[in-house]
């Protein structure tokens, strides 16, 4: 049985034919009879988690700065067009995970492998793909793996900026003492150094559900005080300038996209199979998901209208307690969620450097690679200390491009000879699902900078 680890020594004839990786991959085919092989059978499932605790990493993944980010969200794009249109964008982004899931677990079976990394899926549907498109699968790989680690080295500096914010706030409240933000930034330092070191995803269920429920609390009295007062509906636009659009478009795919997630949380299951299917964990924790962030997006902007802040717990009012409790269960959360985000880039960078170092410094190495990194995404929120434009900017340049894009195009070309359906419908849905990306990169990112120069002129 080869190393769960290692694609390497994996028989595709014989017993006694081995072959390289990329002779594996280029000889094996989808309908080649290789369907009888089940990955999850060959997996090191040592520290597996359950699906409850999947679920946890799933809702996690995307319950953060971006459900409260949600009123500004529809403030962009008015009432009526914000909120449906964040019902539709939360089934593309649901449906780009599980083509993306799909067609790893199809990649698995068509290599052999027991898992495989988002990159590793790219690169092995590229590889096993049409002759045209094998040339490819190297870069396939690169580009994943690098538009993963700006991603979300991008999103937990967001964290960083909305976790001082809220420090911030507290503090001159009660000390009326009004201290530059940049201070704090650097203040969190200590406590993300902490935890961008925790480097199982097991150890992070915990936390994952002590952040849920802190958000289910935090939710219960931000409804409160939306609900309070909710203002008329003719106090609000139904429909705002198609300019905001894009910006609407690029927080609400920043808010809902969890996909550089999903593949380690599938991953690492105990039972893979119910990660896809009806019901499943994907398909329970996306109707979630979507329904809390349109809840919160249409009653927060109603309740505050052309007022609404880059995310709704700095509207609410610091003098009272319970939004004091918000805004302090808030910063939890996203400290919380941290080491979670963080998880992905540190992977892969590890993955990527740990074959030129001895084993015994294997240990070393990864600390100091999780010390500069962490390190990186301070400096990054010292530079960038604003929220509003920080969080249009990363959902338009990395989630636009990562979650749906990119599982758009490697379900394409991994169905491309065999299965892209009655009229290739398949391949006309991902064209489509490119465009909407791409429309969201370029007019997004566009509105981001323009904003955040602002600040510094």
């Amino acid at each position: 049985m080869a190393d769960n680890k290692s694609k390497i020594d994996v028989p595709i004839g014989p017993p006694t034919d081995y072959g390289s990786r990329d002779t594996i991959i280029n000889e094996v085919k989808a309908d080649d009879g290789y369907d009888n092989y089940n990955p999850v059978e060959h997996r090191n499932l040592k520290n597996a988690t359950t699906d409850f605790g999947s679920a946890a990493h799933v809702l996690k993944s995307s319950l953060g700065t971006g459900l409260i980010a949600m009123p500004n969200a529809i403030k962009n794009a008015g009432l009526i067009v914000g909120g449906i249109s964040t019902v539709i964008v939360g089934i593309i982004c649901a449906h780009a995970v599980h083509i993306l899931i799909k067609s790893s677990q199809v990649a698995c079976k068509r290599t052999r492998s027991p898992k495989l990394t988002y990159a590793e899926t790219a690169e092995s549907v590229f590889k096993t793909g049409p002759k045209g498109v094998r040339f490819l699968s190297s870069f396939s790989r690169s580009f994943v793996n690098v538009l993963l680690c700006v991603t979300y080295i991008g999103a937990v500096c967001v964290y960083i900026v909305f976790v001082s914010t809220t420090v911030q706030q507290l503090m001159e409240y009660y000390t009326g003492v009004n201290i530059p933000i940049r201070l704090y930034i650097l203040t969190t330092f200590p406590t993300i150094l902490v935890l961008g070191q925790i480097r199982n995803l097991r150890a992070l269920v915990p936390l994952s559900t002590l952040a849920n429920l802190s958000i289910l609390i935090a939710l219960a009295i931000t409804y409160y005080y939306i609900f309070e007062d909710l203002q008329p509906i003719s106090s609000v636009k139904m429909v705002n300038s198609i300019e905001n659009f894009p910006k609407f478009l690029a927080i609400v795919v920043f808010a809902i996209e969890g996909v550089g997630v999903v593949l380690p949380v599938e991953n690492n299951m105990r039972n893979p199979s119910h990660f896809l299917g009806c019901p499943s964990v994907l398909n329970v924790t996306m109707t979630i998901i979507i329904t809390l962030y349109t809840l919160t997006g249409v009653f927060g902007y109603l309740r505050y209208g052309d007022k609404t802040e880059a995310t709704i717990t700095i509207n609410l009012d610091t003098r009272q307690i319970p939004a004091q409790m918000v805004k302090m269960l808030m910063g939890l959360v996203i400290l919380y969620t941290y080491g979670l985000q963080f998880y992905v880039p540190t992977e892969i960078i590890k993955n990527g450097v740990q074959g030129y170092f001895s084993a015994r410094y294997k240990s070393i190495v990864q600390t100091c690679i999780r010390f500069l990194l962490v390190l990186c995404t301070l400096i990054i929120a010292l530079l960038v200390p604003d929220l509003d434009p920080f969080i249009s900017l990363v959902g338009s340049l990395c989630f636009s491009v990562l979650g749906i894009a990119v599982p758009a195009i490697i379900e394409t070309v991994s169905c491309w000879e065999h299965h892209l359906g009655t009229l290739k419908w398949r391949l006309w849905k991902n064209v489509l699902m490119v465009i909407f990306s791409l429309f969201a990169l370029i007019f997004g990112a566009w509105v981001s900078l323009q904003e955040i120069i602002a600040l510094y002129k």
